[in-house]
């Protein structure tokens, strides 16, 4: 396992900040400084970064639940809540990473994980993970419109990705639409409705890949069960 991989494993940060402490000679691999990112560290290896030991820690990756009015951040300037306040005292003491973000103003499935690797695979544009979310508009799209939605819309001049609509249906003079995506710009599902003059009045994320939000209510977050761990492994 590569140096940075191995310091993602401990918990220690993402694998990016975990290349830069490589490259700022704070490693030591067998009690020697190591700075080369392609250095191979194996089971019966000691590594210290700043002098302490580090060990792979059995990872954690949560599904909570992310209700409106919280950001996806472990602290806020303007004293906002975080999601991190919605976990007791088991996991507060763990080195967990949001894998992407919901806005302020958006609901629904959000991964924790203290598996850096894990987390860095899940955003990689690359990878292509599809996010489907669950969009509710006062004015209703064309079809027109929706063709035109699913083919990529231009946002800062550039074009997204095709994504997948479909009109779910109007609950008083609310219309409301599933919208699937395989990018992660910011604010992304919100503003290509903006493109078409339509402000979304609730957004919520359903799924990521095949993990689905199911029965968790707001506020509420669990361990992934065996099935998604596995399937998080194959597409890893």
């Amino acid at each position: 396992m590569k140096i940075n991989r191995y310091l993602a494993g401990c918990g220690l940060d993402s694998r990016r900040k975990c290349e830069e402490i490589v490259e700022q000679g704070r490693v030591k691999l067998n009690g020697k400084p190591v700075t080369k990112l392609a250095t191979e560290v194996d089971e019966n290896d000691v590594v210290t970064v700043d002098g302490k030991v580090v060990t792979l820690a059995k990872a954690v990756t949560l599904m909570l639940h992310k209700p409106k009015g919280y950001i996806c951040s472990n602290s806020d300037e303007k004293g906002r809540k975080t999601v991190f306040d919605l976990l007791d005292g088991r996991y507060k003491s763990k080195r967990l990473f949001c894998v992407g973000r919901l806005d302020y103003n958006t609901e629904g499935l959000l991964l924790l994980t203290s598996d850096g690797t894990l987390a860095n695979m899940l955003t990689h544009p690359s990878k292509e993970i599809k996010k489907t979310y669950i969009a509710k508009i006062e004015r209703p799209l064309s079809t027109q419109e929706m063709q035109s939605f699913s083919k990529g819309v231009l946002l800062d001049g550039v074009r997204t990705g095709k994504c997948e609509i479909h009109y779910i249906g109007q609950e008083n003079d609310i219309h409301k639409y599933e919208v699937t995506i395989s990018e992660g710009r910011n604010r992304q599902v919100r503003r290509m409705f903006e493109s078409f003059g339509r402000e979304v009045v609730f957004l919520k994320r359903t799924a990521v890949g095949e993990l689905r939000l199911g029965g968790l209510g707001r506020g509420e977050y669990r361990e992934l069960r065996e099935y998604e761990k596995e399937y998080l492994e194959k597409i890893k």
